[in-house]
């Protein structure tokens, strides 16, 4: 077959592409759709209409599905299980609508990847004879924790008697590194119902994606078993091409913000200070500090003495110290948003104070800057573990209190360390190595990119109607 005809091929494949509406899960499924456009296949984006004008790719579509709240999503239910009951309602209706608007056109749907949220998307899909594959946000350790849990292999909650947390192909974990839903299952019960969920219907999956890379976990010693406990196909880190390989022309960001971002702000402080002087900090799209959490971060900031860039939703500002940003306006700048790759790749950033989410941590990866860990909810306890212990490149805070408060104190040695203690140049020497791993997955011929364009052929000559049985019916 010649090239022509191999390219043409190729384009008679289309993926339809559905994220769970916030921020954190738009970035890395928009961000996949991007590399599979790149490869030839037509990509379209199925968002929530509350969502959909937020979204803009070049080479890929965008259309809307329903969440039954089409007006303002989320914040118009009335919680997380109403929420999640309704979007299956609606969404299966409306992607079901979709699949058939393709059907008569020259480019008919051939595989719905779906946030590892939506199982029932799975179910729509095979109801239209077409493939369904899984994207898992988090990382392929919390994905294998989450599945032992569905099968009985864990039993929640797990007390501090229980830890270490000793899992066959994992690294151990002690009770402060455990998934918050496993530790306190009635905290939030509708969450966890839905994290647990996701492996329902997993032995019907023709592909499985994680947004995580060989080299981050499957290659270390003792994790060389993940892939045995959950059995996904690692194609990360989704992080802009600009940043990693630049295979992707002119990509430089995500193409969805939920907010508006500030960047000329940004930009021109950021200018006019030195290398790798400046602390950022930012909890990411959906953590709420307590006023004391909010106090004793910015007091630590402060009494620091470093400059520092701080990410303070308009929600939370409310929250902040009395006079606290007039009294640190020689020193600091208070935003109420920013493009986080931009600020993490601009060379005048010293460290990153994160609450560990998962996009979060494989940016800093990404872009080799040193982290100062302060997770608050879900997995971000694992991950922070991960970038203390296993990656090297950071250190947790330790909480003071049974709120998770980080005392001003605490926060102040850990950024000392970060930024020039004595393990500071080991960090950044780890930092700058994972950057480098990272860039080695996505680029040609690295094991990212060689299971994407595996990906690729497959879906496009029904090669993966092979030994799916044979590879998945193992795993679960």
């Amino acid at each position: 077959m010649g090239k022509e005809q191999q390219v043409e091929h190729v384009r008679r494949g289309h993926v339809v592409v559905i994220p769970y509406p916030s921020q954190g899960h738009i970035n890395p499924l928009l961000q996949f759709a991007k590399r599979l456009a790149s490869k030839g296949l037509k990509a379209t984006v199925a968002t929530t209409h509350y969502t959909v004008k937020s979204i803009y790719a070049p080479n890929v579509g965008v259309e809307a599905i329903s969440d039954g709240y089409d007006e303002g999503g989320f914040a118009y239910s009335p919680d997380t299980d109403t929420y999640l009951k309704a979007f299956k309602t609606f969404g299966s209706k409306t992607l079901s609508q979709l699949i058939r608007k393709f059907e008569t056109t020259s480019s008919p749907i051939t595989c719905v990847i779906y946030d590892a949220f939506f199982p029932w998307a799975l179910d729509v899909a095979k109801q239209h004879g077409v493939y369904g594959a899984p994207f898992f946000t988090n990382s392929a350790t919390v994905s294998s924790i989450f599945y032992r849990v569905h099968k009985g292999l864990l039993t929640l909650p797990i007390k501090m008697e229980d830890t270490p947390l000793s899992i066959p192909g994992l690294h151990k974990l002690d009770y402060p590194d455990l998934p918050g839903f496993l530790k306190s299952p009635d905290f939030y019960p509708a969450y966890l119902a839905m994290k647990l969920s996701q492996f329902d219907n997993l032995h019907q999956a023709d592909w499985i994606f994680g947004n995580t890379f060989d080299d981050l976990e499957l290659q270390l010693p003792v994790a060389e078993r993940v892939g045995e406990l959950w059995r996904g196909t690692l194609i990360g880190p989704m992080i802009p091409s600009a940043y990693l390989d630049g295979q992707i022309e002119g990509d430089i960001g995500y193409g969805a913000s939920l907010w508006k971002p500030l960047d000329h702000k940004c930009k021109k402080w950021l200018e006019l200070k030195p290398a790798g002087s400046v602390v950022y900090a930012s909890f990411g799209s959906l953590v709420a500090l307590t006023p004391k959490q909010m106090e004793e971060i910015a007091w630590g900031l402060k009494e620091s003495g470093r400059h520092f860039l701080w990410v303070v939703k308009e929600s939370e500002r409310g929250k902040l110290p009395q006079g606290f940003i007039e009294e640190t306006e020689e020193k600091g700048l208070v935003v109420t948003w920013c493009q986080q790759l931009e600020l993490l790749a601009h060379k005048a950033i010293g460290c990153f104070v994160t609450h560990c989410g998962w996009n979060s941590t494989l940016e800093a990866l990404c872009l080799g800057v040193p982290m100062v860990g302060v997770p608050k909810f879900a997995d971000q306890y694992t991950n922070a573990k991960f970038i203390e212990e296993v990656w090297g490149v950071g250190v947790r805070a330790e909480e003071e209190d049974d709120k998770g408060t980080v005392g001003r104190e605490e926060l102040q040695l850990c950024l000392r360390e970060v930024m020039d203690g004595e393990r500071s140049q080991e960090m950044r020497k780890n930092a700058g190595k994972w950057r480098e791993l990272a860039k080695k997955a996505v680029c040609q011929g690295g094991s990212s990119d060689n299971n994407i364009n595996e990906f690729v052929a497959d879906v496009c000559t029904g090669g993966k109607k092979r030994a799916k049985e044979e590879k998945h019916m193992n795993g679960f």
